[in-house]
């Protein structure tokens, strides 16, 4: 199956890095999140939601934590993609590894179980394109 990897470097603790994918406030100053409902823990709900409007949620991310170690990693198992306009897409992993560095860390982040066919070929191409620009995007808010 396809995946998409990015690596960037962050001159911050791992912890707030992480943190910056746990907490709401955190998320809604880099990624636009609008709702999130999310549990620290392994076997926590983890569910974003963006364009939100009188008409509903435009698109929603969720899955379940496999591990969060504030200080190293977090993993989102059963991660699902569901969008108004298309089928739901899922199930896939979303995995953000920090190692601590003298002067910041290094962030890795993989989203992989991508199948094949026209919506899941879409979304791979939106997100191979998206994710390199929206850490781009978590490093300035982070570091600033």
């Amino acid at each position: 199956m396809r995946k998409v990897e990015v690596n960037i470097f962050i001159q911050l603790h791992p912890r707030e890095v992480i943190s910056a994918f746990t907490e709401f406030d955190k998320l809604n100053g880099w990624w636009q999140v609008e709702k999130a409902l999310i549990e620290p823990r392994k076997g926590g709900l983890y569910t974003l939601a963006w364009a939100i409007s009188e008409k509903g949620m435009g698109y929603v991310s969720s899955g379940i934590i496999q591990s969060y170690q504030p200080l190293k990693e977090l993993i989102i198992d059963n991660f699902v993609y569901l969008n108004s306009d298309k089928p739901f897409l899922g199930p896939m992993k979303l995995t953000v590894r920090v190692s601590e560095k003298s002067n910041g860390c290094d962030l890795y982040l993989c989203q992989d179980g991508y199948k094949y066919g026209k919506d899941w070929d879409w979304y791979y191409e939106a997100v191979k394109d998206a994710w390199p620009k929206v850490l781009e995007t978590l490093k300035k808010y982070l570091e600033n």
